[in-house]
This record gives C-alpha cells, sequence and structure tokens, in this order.
C-alpha cells in the first residue's frame, strides 16, 4: 500500500484531517497479540480507548481505501448512539463511492442508524430494496432479505 495507496493525495489529506494514523510493526508486542495480527496489511478503526470498531485485512486501493475508513467511522458513530450522524456519514460515502466494496454494508447499516434512531420500520424494507436490486449478489443482499415485509 506503500507504493500505491498512501501517496494518492486525496487519501493522504483524508487520513491527515480524519484519523490519527499509525504504522505498528506485525511483531510489536502487546499490539501484534492484542489484535491477533497474522498477516499485514491489517487495518482497524479504533476509539480513544484502542477498541476496535471496524477493521479489514489486506491490501486497499485508494478508491477503497478512503470508504473503508469511512465505514469505520460510522461503526463508531452508530456504536456510540450517534446514529443520524452516522446516517449521514453513510450517505456521503454511498454518494462518493456507489460500487466500492464497503457499499452494501454501508446501505444495510445506514438502513438499521435510520431505524434505530426513528423506529420507523420504512427504513429497513428500503435496506431490503437497495440492497436486492444494487447489491444483490452479495452476502448484505441476504442479510437484508428478513425487512422485506416490515
Amino acid at each position: 500500500m506503500d507504493a500505491v495507496t498512501y501517496p494518492n493525495d486525496k487519501l493522504a489529506g483524508f487520513i491527515n484531517e480524519a484519523v490519527v494514523p499509525l504504522r505498528i510493526d506485525s511483531h510489536e508486542q502487546p499490539y501484534a497479540h492484542e489484535f491477533k495480527v497474522k498477516w499485514t496489511p491489517l487495518l482497524f478503526i479504533l476509539d480513544a480507548q484502542g477498541s476496535s470498531h471496524h477493521h479489514g485485512m489486506g491490501f486497499f486501493p485508494p478508491q477503497e481505501l478512503l470508504p473503508f475508513i469511512e465505514l469505520g467511522q460510522a461503526k463508531f458513530l452508530f456504536h456510540t448512539k450517534e446514529l443520524e450522524e452516522a446516517a449521514r456519514k453513510l450517505d456521503r460515502l454511498l454518494e462518493a463511492s456507489p460500487w466500492c466494496g464497503s457499499a452494501p454494508e454501508a446501505v444495510y447499516l445506514r438502513g438499521v442508524s435510520r431505524f434505530k434512531a426513528t423506529e420507523d420500520a420504512s427504513h429497513l424494507r428500503e435496506v431490503h430494496r437497495i440492497l436486492k436490486y444494487s447489491y444483490g449478489n452479495t452476502m448484505w443482499a441476504e442479510r437484508g432479505l428478513p425487512y422485506w415485509n416490515l
């Protein structure tokens, strides 16, 4: 990722503004043990206390790393019950990168965030509809299946 992903100017600017990047060798202790690092790169979105809210293994090209980080930030917001802000962040992710690898999960989490914020089941029906018709070949389409008749 050093040669391809990190030199991308847009991505470098986003990383410098939105996260605190930290690189740790896979043999660094206690971190390699604590986070079960067996292969690199292994990326984590952590909160200030070091709790992981999102992680991914392997190479991320620039067009996938930015949405991956944004999804992790939205998961942090979801976990801290900042549901409306999580949904807004996911709206931005999906508007900018509708076909990235993180998009189906973002659709799912956005709908769940909106449902939890409003208790309006139409948000879950929308999850099913969007996943079925736009991301039908993903596991997320299956996860949205129970919401078709709410």
